[in-house]
């Protein structure tokens, strides 16, 4: 990795306060486009042009990558050009006349409330593990919080007695929101076992390994798998298909779109119209109920 990624990557930790999980996310991106040059005979990222960088882009979407990978490898590039012209390590930016490719949206896929239930159901609460487990999807289905904020949450960021749960989303936004009866008892249960995953010593985390220290995104991730193959979910599933399953359902239900971008902690109200979509069925049912020759 050259020089110049490294410095932009100690910019982003000490000046941007960028999260960990982010500044790994740019630094492989960087890398990628710096092997990419490398290999069609470019020797330095201050020698990438436009074109360039618009091969890069082809290049992945030859290669079939999603249009969010794409999107964020721009983005990195973005931020890395720009930085480097603050910088004044060079007056050009090969980025700024390069327009990213379309794609169709696809959206994620999502489960049924019935296949929610069945998942909800899969652990058995009378085995430690699977008590925490069920904590986990049980807190993650009720609020639509990110992997990544899940496993982030500490003792103190939850309240019981009124089942609120501060959650730490992307740019360090904080905010506070509701969670059901049902995560509030297994998340009860869950604290009640928790000192066994303890090993002699205090830990922050609200949720546990078998070692003692702070979940991860990746054992999340494994954990999930287990109990959707228990649950008979053929879909193939991950912490962000539960997530818009809340977001979904909410809507589904008849929430205001407002409340599901407090919810899921989106900056923007456009963002969550992409994440989310309304069925068919629920747009027939408010089109009869407010149009006035339906």
């Amino acid at each position: 990795m050259s020089d110049l990624i490294s410095r932009f990557l100690r910019y982003l930790e000490v000046e941007r306060n960028y999260s960990p999980h982010t500044i790994r996310s740019y630094a492989a991106d960087l890398r990628e486009f710096e092997r990419y040059i490398e290999g069609i005979g470019i020797g330095s990222p201050l020698e990438a042009d436009h074109l360039a960088v618009r091969g890069y882009l082809a290049k992945l979407q030859l290669e079939g990558r999603s249009r969010s990978t794409v999107l964020r490898k721009v983005s990195a590039l973005r931020s890395f050009y720009r930085f480097l012209r603050r910088m004044g390590y060079t007056d050009r930016d090969p980025t700024s006349s390069v327009h990213t490719p379309s794609w169709r949206r696809k959206l994620p896929e999502f489960l049924t409330v019935e296949e929610v239930e069945k998942l909800l159901e899969a652990p058995d609460q009378s085995n430690p593990l699977e008590a925490r487990d069920k904590a986990m999807l049980e807190l993650m289905y009720s609020t639509g919080m990110r992997v990544g904020e899940l496993v982030a949450l500490d003792l103190e960021d939850v309240d019981l007695k009124n089942r609120l749960v501060r959650v730490r989303g992307k740019g360090r936004r904080e905010r506070i929101v509701p969670f059901g009866r049902v995560a509030e008892e297994a998340l009860r249960l869950y604290l009640s076992l928790r000192g066994r995953f303890l090993k002699g010593r205090e830990e922050r985390a609200l949720f546990l390994s078998e070692r003692g220290r702070r979940m991860t995104e990746r054992n999340f991730r494994e954990r999930l798998a287990l109990y959707a193959q228990r649950a008979g979910i053929t879909k193939k599933i991950s912490p962000h298909t539960l997530r818009h399953s809340f977001a979904t359902h909410m809507l589904e239900a008849g929430a205001d779109l407002r409340v599901v971008q407090e919810f899921l902690g989106h900056a923007n109200l456009a963002t969550t119209q992409i994440y989310t979509h309304v069925t068919a069925e629920r747009l027939k049912k408010v089109y009869e109920k407010a149009h006035p020759r339906a």
